[in-house]
């Protein structure tokens, strides 16, 4: 691909914190590295990210997008939400964004993505997207109620290098927009793909357990749930958990 940097290594203790000493080369658009294994990879908050080395896919992408404000970041994380999920979804149905950053299989974990982005004053420098995929792996002997893999998922092992590269060209698309500031349609796309997008379902928060439906996702990342009573309840990253 063009204006794209891509770097193999076997092993670091996290694609994200590699990428973040890496100088950004000139006339490259994105620079992405990708590992074997990571010894600490991690998603958001404190969570793990569970990856048996050489059988998955453990990567990073950093961009520099054009004029994008800090208030409106959570775009990138969708930019890369749905490179994911429409890479996956050439082998097999049923797979959907759950809010705010992991690609499911039905009820099942296959993917998860991590998004920092530097912020100066009240633009955005650059951003880094750590993204894992489970693929090949076929045992799961961590603490992770609901993993699957691609190949549990199709009955066979799948390539790689195919796969990433599908991402990376989507996601590299994606990027475009978010350089048009064509917020709002990576947004209406996001929207479309979300886990339990429609229905009641029941989550919990705070307060305890509760049915709702979705109402909204909006611009800054906080996602709205509309309740049994009709009240709209909206939360923040790590407010409300969906009971599966």
């Amino acid at each position: 691909m063009d204006n794209v940097h891509i770097i193999s290594i076997k092993k670091t203790d996290s694609t994200n914190r590699f990428l973040h000493d890496y100088p950004q080369e000139k006339d490259v658009l994105m620079t992405v590295v990708v590992a074997d294994y990571q010894t600490a990879g991690r998603g958001q908050g404190t969570n793990c990210w569970e990856s048996e080395a050489g059988k998955n896919l453990t990567f990073s992408i950093k961009v520099f997008p054009l004029g994008l404000r800090a208030s409106r970041q959570f775009v990138m994380l969708e930019a890369e939400a749905l490179a994911v999920a429409e890479a996956l979804s050439a082998y097999t149905d049923g797979i959907t964004i759950k809010w705010p950053n992991d690609i499911y299989w039905h009820d099942r974990k296959i993917s998860g993505t991590l998004s920092e982005c530097t912020v100066s004053g009240s633009g955005v420098g650059y951003c880094i997207l750590g993204t894992g995929i489970n693929v090949n792996q076929q045992i799961f002997v961590g603490d992770a109620p609901n993993p699957v893999s691609l190949s549990q998922i199709v009955g066979h092992e799948v390539d790689r290098n195919t796969l990433l590269e599908t991402i990376l060209h989507r996601f590299q698309g994606y990027l475009q927009t978010v350089n048009r500031g064509d917020y709002d349609k990576i947004d209406a796309l996001y929207f479309a793909r979300l886990y339990r997008k429609t229905g009641q379902h029941a989550y919990q928060d705070a307060g305890g357990r509760f049915l709702a439906e979705v109402h909204a996702v909006e611009p800054d990342g906080h996602f709205v749930l509309r309740r049994e009573d009709g009240m709209l309840s909206r939360y923040a990253f790590k407010e409300v958990k969906f009971v599966i």
